[in-house]
């Protein structure tokens, strides 16, 4: 066996190479924008998950479901930009929204009625109580943690194991440990992910694993009077995807308000992606408090939090929840547009299907290659996890077949597919996305899988 892994593993990186060569011949005018723009900017980039290897596409525009880089490629985008473009690109109902706010003043720092039915139109979405306005799903995540902080008069939060949910201090601990760096398995170390995270925060920000109640039992029987919170992604996404088992969710709530602890979602990934309402809406199961961002808010950088009116009276009472943009007008017609006129019922019955049509084509590549390998299917969201069985936790993806990944991110580029990049990302599939779309993914894959193992 071990032996099939090592030919399997040297074809790969052969095609890794070569495609990587490829790839970086066919995209000259991206290195000059990369060669530009490290001039102004760290890396080249605004973001580091922007960064490439050894420099990124830049893009000149996109439309419906395609995107185009600077040297004239059209591609299929499922990269969405990192899961927040399931209105597709310059869809028509959106753009005429954008339009509209910005022929009529582009930021008041000031409450529009378009914010108040913002408001309604999400707390209907995620069963909230209320809820309040920021600009990134960082905001989101940093301010509910503030709120729940507030609301129990306590210091301490949870995070899972291999979680990512944004760049605040306190969540930036144990994001992708590497495996000399994990602690035990039933008290995994608080690592902070990066340079100038204070070291004594360690100490108030615990880790436990996804998808087990044992050790979050343990750690509240020590010290549930002194944790304000859980926060996790109810769906975990910073690994490919892992799947909550049954009776997680209710299991870990129970948990938490048998020791008066809040439970927050941090929805900005699968809010409005995996489900109208989100994973309380497909698995039944609701947060006190959920953040949202992405995908809720039809391509324009607007996040929220909210829940519970208990907890979020805690703004009342004195804990701070402020921004300038928050409830920008731009933002809020763009969003407005997207729950109530493009994201329909009958929008989430097309993105299950070519969601179950793409995730399906590319298993029974899997299975004809017998490449190990699985598929997730996920409404807008799926992927492609280099390891025969699904993950349970943040330790599972760290037994994925990384050069596996490797080869098939520059083969799916260089045939027309846009792909995060990275193995720990998924695919977004928008509703401008078609059957020929998916489709042509699907071929693209399966030739990948026949010449890893040809």
């Amino acid at each position: 066996m071990s032996t099939d892994i090592e030919r399997l593993n040297a074809r790969a990186f052969e095609i890794a190479e070569r495609e990587r060569a490829r790839l970086i011949e066919r995209i000259p005018t991206s290195k000059e924008w990369y060669e530009r723009a490290r001039r102004s900017m760290p890396m080249g980039v605004g973001s580091s998950f922007q960064q490439g290897d050894p420099y990124p596409i830049y893009l000149s525009h996109g439309r419906g479901s395609r995107v185009f880089d600077v040297d004239g490629t059209e591609y299929i985008d499922t990269h969405g930009g990192f899961g927040a473009m399931i209105v597709g690109h310059a869809h028509p109902k959106i753009a005429e929204a954008i339009t509209r706010a910005a022929n009529t003043g582009t930021h008041f720092a000031a409450p529009t009625p378009d914010v108040v039915e913002l408001a309604e139109e999400i707390c209907d979405r995620y069963d909230m109580e209320q809820v309040r306005f920021c600009n990134s799903g960082t905001e989101a995540t940093m301010h509910a943690i503030r709120i729940a902080r507030a609301a129990t008069g306590r210091d301490h939060v949870v995070k899972i194991e291999g979680s990512y949910h944004g760049h605040h201090d306190t969540v930036m601990f144990s994001v992708l440990p590497g495996a000399d760096l994990l602690g035990g398995r039933d008290q995994p170390a608080s690592t902070p992910m990066s340079l100038g995270t204070p070291k004594w925060l360690a100490d108030y920000t615990h880790v436990v694993p996804f998808n087990d109640l044992t050790v979050l039992e343990r750690l509240l029987d020590e010290r549930g009077g002194e944790i304000a919170c859980l926060i996790l992604e109810p769906v975990m996404m910073n690994i490919g995807i892992a799947l909550p088992e049954p009776g997680y969710l209710q299991g870990l709530k129970d948990l938490l308000h048998k020791h008066g602890c809040v439970l927050i979602y941090d929805e900005v990934k699968t809010g409005t992606a995996i489900a109208r309402g989100g994973a309380g809406d497909r698995f039944g199961v609701r947060p006190d408090l959920s953040c949202v961002a992405k995908a809720t808010f039809g391509g324009t950088p607007g996040a929220a939090f909210g829940g519970r009116a208990d907890i979020m009276e805690s703004i009342e009472r004195g804990a701070a929840q402020q921004g300038t943009f928050n409830g920008n007008p731009l933002v809020a017609a763009a969003a407005l547009a997207a729950l109530r006129a493009v994201l329909t019922d009958d929008a989430y019955e097309q993105l299950a299907a070519i969601g179950t049509r793409l995730a399906s084509g590319c298993q029974a590549a899997i299975d004809d290659a017998a490449l190990p390998a699985h598929t997730v299917d996920l409404g807008a969201k799926g992927c492609v996890s280099y390891r025969a069985t699904p993950l349970r936790s943040y330790r599972d993806f760290l037994d994925t077949n990384l050069v596996l990944y490797e080869a098939s991110y520059p083969w799916m580029v260089n045939r027309g597919i846009f792909m995060t990049p990275g193995d720990e990302e998924q695919w977004t599939l928008s509703v401008q996305h078609s059957d020929s779309d998916v489709d042509r993914y699907v071929d693209a894959f399966a030739d990948l899988c026949h010449e890893l193992t040809r």
